[in-house]
């Protein structure tokens, strides 16, 4: 049997999508005809960050899994115009190019919010969702040093006569200057080494710069579309500041149909858990509508 073919419902939209890199996993139960499920990362991650839990879920549903790497990260495109919208486009785009009607989404923190605004957006694509330690409301106060972290990063530079593992070294020590070890050391990811030398980060640091305000202006542009109906699930770390408990009447607001997880971790929830996470999200994916 073939996927569901593709419901256009005359929906058109001024956004250009990218054609984003992804990985699939698939289980030994896999159903091939049942809507996928497409898990996007957060800022400076990659699909690589989600292969160990990737691995997990494949045995424990049936859906087919596809870690897709956001525009201006890992092996995708890099392009100027970032923002929630943009990716969402991206992630209809790659639904309707894998050729299916719809799909279960996963995301964390940046990639929460592009697959929040898809849901609200078009709902008609999304099966349910899940949604990792962000909230469409709000963010920690944290635009600052985010844009320091990004300067940071761009102003790194490496002889090229070091080898990797030097240059490595060097960019670390420089990011530790400004943000924790397990930060640097998840951003470190992203630095390479081209053949001719050149160390260079993977993730395209001047269109996320320069985009950085749209981080906080998510819930402008949702305010005036209607609430997501089907089954949402929030997964967050009692150690995070992203989501505010208080906020949750207002969340559900926006997502009638949503349950909310606390997992004992930071922002990195599917990271710092990632066995209780995959348990976590199996048994909501497998949870009847």
């Amino acid at each position: 049997m073939q996927p569901l073919k593709i419901c256009t419902r005359n929906f058109k939209s001024n956004l250009t999508p990218v054609k984003m890199a992804y990985n699939v996993y698939e289980g030994p139960n896999t159903d091939k005809t049942l809507p996928p499920l497409v898990v996007m990362h957060g800022l400076f991650g990659s699909k690589q960050n989600w292969m160990l839990v990737c691995k997990k879920l494949q045995i424990k549903i049936k859906q087919r899994i596809y870690a897709v790497d956001a525009r201006n990260h890992g092996e995708s495109p890099h392009i100027n115009e970032h923002s929630a919208a943009n990716m969402a486009e991206d992630v209809a785009e790659f639904i309707r190019q894998e050729g299916y009607a719809r799909a279960s989404v996963m995301g964390h923190s940046m990639g929460g919010r592009a697959m929040m605004y898809l849901a609200l957006q078009r709902p008609d694509l999304v099966e349910r969702g899940v949604i990792i330690d962000i909230s469409p409301l709000s963010m920690p106060s944290s635009l600052p040093e985010l844009e320091s972290l990004m300067l940071t990063m761009k102003n790194i530079s490496i002889p090229k006569d070091l080898s990797i593992a030097q240059g490595r070294r060097m960019a670390e020590k420089d990011l530790q200057a400004i943000i924790s070890p397990y930060t640097a050391s998840f951003l470190m990811l992203n630095f390479k080494k081209r053949e001719s030398g050149e160390f260079y980060w993977t993730s395209n640091i001047d269109a996320l710069l320069n985009n950085l305000r749209k981080f906080s202006e998510f819930s402008e542009h949702v305010n005036n579309l209607k609430p997501f109906p089907r089954p949402m699930l929030f997964a967050c770390g009692t150690h995070s500041a992203f989501m505010d408990p208080e906020s949750w009447p207002a969340v559900q607001k926006i997502f009638p149909n949503s349950k909310l997880d606390w997992l004992d971790t930071g922002h990195m929830v599917h990271l710092e858990e990632p066995m209780r996470f995959a348990n976590v999200v199996a048994k909501f994916l497998n949870t009847p509508a």
